[in-house]
């Protein structure tokens, strides 16, 4: 179905398995089955773990196995019902038996600066540098909203409708305690920087989670910072093809000179 953090394959069953890459965090795969199962117990719309012992530990990675959301193929839920499921999994409480971890912004960026095979020197240290310049500066933002339980990737991608059509999270495998302004950077981020959502879009997810982050202060911040992450994500990548890390040098151009991210390709 896709290759980005984990590959991912539809069975011939109506089962969807999740492979993840190699050094598995199976302490992270361990945490999507019991925020997966939490989210069923509270009739939230999330995807459903199969009900057997997983992960599985396989060549040194981790497979979970879940429900397939559909039988013909992934649809994307609206921008609308992406604020209307964000809304409502930000206003659950966390169960006492469940023990998510506090939000690590950089947690993977230096690993995935350093593994990066298709780098250039110069390329590496200007991300190290910039690494330390937003640590930094994310460490002084004051938030708006209360923290909680997030989803860590909340964006349009990671919504999909089921077999009924009902807007059903996914990706399960991110989740931690942290600011609920971190899960709405991205679907801001796609209409500010990329221009992949409309202005009436992003008005509507406004409107209907009652949190506008482009007009807090830390807005600008928050935004360079999952800007960077991407880029780390992609350049950890561009080993697999030409077309990944041509789409890396260009992102780090980008850093580098301010140039628009409206030629940014969604991965």
């Amino acid at each position: 179905m896709r290759l980005g953090s984990n590959a991912v394959y539809r069975l011939a069953a109506p089962v969807v398995a999740r492979i993840s890459r190699t050094g598995a965090n199976v302490q992270e795969a361990h945490r999507a089955i019991g925020v997966a199962r939490w989210l069923e117990s509270v009739s939230y719309p999330a995807v459903r773990a199969l009900s057997l012992d997983q992960p599985v530990i396989v060549d040194d990675r981790c497979v979970t196995f879940w429900e397939a959301l559909s039988d013909n193929g992934d649809e994307y839920a609206s921008v609308r019902e992406t604020a209307e499921v964000l809304a409502q999994l930000h206003a659950l409480t966390l169960p006492p038996n469940l023990e998510l971890p506090p939000l690590s912004p950089f947690e993977k960026a230096d690993r995935r600066i350093q593994s990066s095979t298709k780098l250039s020197p110069a390329d590496r240290d200007f991300l190290t540098e910039k690494l330390t310049e937003l640590k930094a500066s994310y460490s002084a933002l004051s938030f708006s909203l209360p923290q909680g339980a997030i989803h860590g990737d909340a964006n349009v991608g990671n919504v999909l409708r089921d077999r009924h059509g009902k807007a059903t999270l996914i990706d399960l495998d991110g989740f931690t305690v942290g600011p609920r302004e971190w899960d709405l950077a991205l679907t801001a981020i796609y209409y500010d920087r990329f221009g992949w959502h409309t202005r009436e879009e992003y008005e509507t997810f406004t409107e209907v989670y009652g949190f506008d982050i482009m007009k807090w202060t830390g807005y600008p911040v928050m935004r360079d910072v999952r800007e960077f992450l991407m880029v780390t994500w992609i350049s950890q990548k561009s080993g697999e093809s030409e077309q990944t890390a041509t789409e890396a040098r260009k992102r780090i151009s980008a850093l580098r000179t301010g140039a628009s991210r409206k030629d940014w390709h969604p991965y």
